[in-house]
């Protein structure tokens, strides 16, 4: 009756000990894959925010339509340009009543508002000398006003995407190994629970490389179960991304997505494999009285 109880106590610590490391592996591997799905898509989303910044191209009174329409062919043609959109003074008007509540043109009896192109430049311009190179080639048309942008936004954005940039590499470096010290704690502790029947098949003759075997396999098997499921978690996140957040285009660069996606669970195999087999190595070459 006391052996069957403990066979039984054995036998939950062990599936506990299984559970410990496919919940580990599933975590660090879902985590490891978040990150690397952002920084595949960090420059995408730097590159929307500094295309959020907006030029605008004020025009003279004297300007008439026709002068406006060449312009807009201008930028279409412009290297710079992603998008404009043209508000006219009357369209400033009413979005400014909208906004503010008053309609100044009742006490004024004029619009002083002038007709306008908002510009969103492509990223790669979205520093200063761009704007400055955007804004010399604009001010080449006469009928142009002034050009307002905001130069302190375009440096503070710059600056940060950089600073942003490198802390990514480094925390990419310092998670990848607490990932691998927490996978590989959770297996030796696996291990551990196994460790006198690993030196009973010692003491009976078995080779070092028999020993391992089944462990390093199950190790595999328990990294694959936690690769799968980080993976099926982490393509439902992308899921929900692209449903909720289309403009972000999650799933543009896919070559490089199915790229992480495979390199989980690449990663799951290799992690475990190795963890297991120095984790094994560690209790052949214990002496039996240190195994208590």
């Amino acid at each position: 009756m006391a052996s069957s109880n403990f066979d039984k106590f054995q036998k939950r610590r062990v599936i506990t000990s299984y559970f410990s490391v496919v919940l580990s592996v599933f975590l660090v591997l879902f985590l490891l894959g978040l990150l690397g799905l952002f920084v595949i898509n960090s420059k995408r989303l730097s590159d929307n925010f500094k295309e959020d910044i907006v030029m605008t191209v004020f025009f003279k009174n004297e300007a008439n339509d026709s002068i406006l329409k060449a312009f807009e062919g201008e930028l279409k043609l412009a290297p710079f340009a992603k998008d404009f959109k043209y508000v006219s003074k009357e369209a400033a008007a009413r979005e400014h009543k909208k906004v503010f509540g008053e309609d100044f043109m009742q006490f004024l009896g004029v619009n002083p508002l002038q007709n306008s192109f908002d510009i969103h430049l492509k990223a790669d311009y979205v520093t200063n000398p761009g704007f400055s190179k955007a804004e010399r080639q604009l001010r080449k048309n006469t009928m142009v006003g002034d050009i307002v942008y905001d130069k302190q936004l375009i440096t503070l954005v710059n600056d940060n995407v950089k600073k942003i940039s490198m802390w990514i590499l480094v925390f990419s470096g310092v998670f990848a190994l607490i990932s691998f010290l927490l996978i590989n704690s959770s297996l030796r502790l696996s291990i551990y629970a196994n460790r006198f029947i690993i030196k009973t098949m010692q003491m009976v003759g078995a080779t070092k490389a028999f020993i391992r075997r089944p462990f390093i396999i199950r190790g595999i098997v328990l990294g694959v179960i936690g690769s799968v499921l980080a993976v099926i978690a982490l393509t439902g996140v992308l899921f929900y991304i692209q449903t909720n957040f289309p403009t972000i285009d999650i799933f543009k660069d896919q070559l490089l997505t199915i790229l992480v996606l495979v390199g989980v669970l690449v990663l799951g195999v290799i992690i475990t494999g190795i963890s297991t087999y120095f984790a094994t190595q560690r209790f052949l070459n214990l002496r039996t009285d240190d195994l208590y």
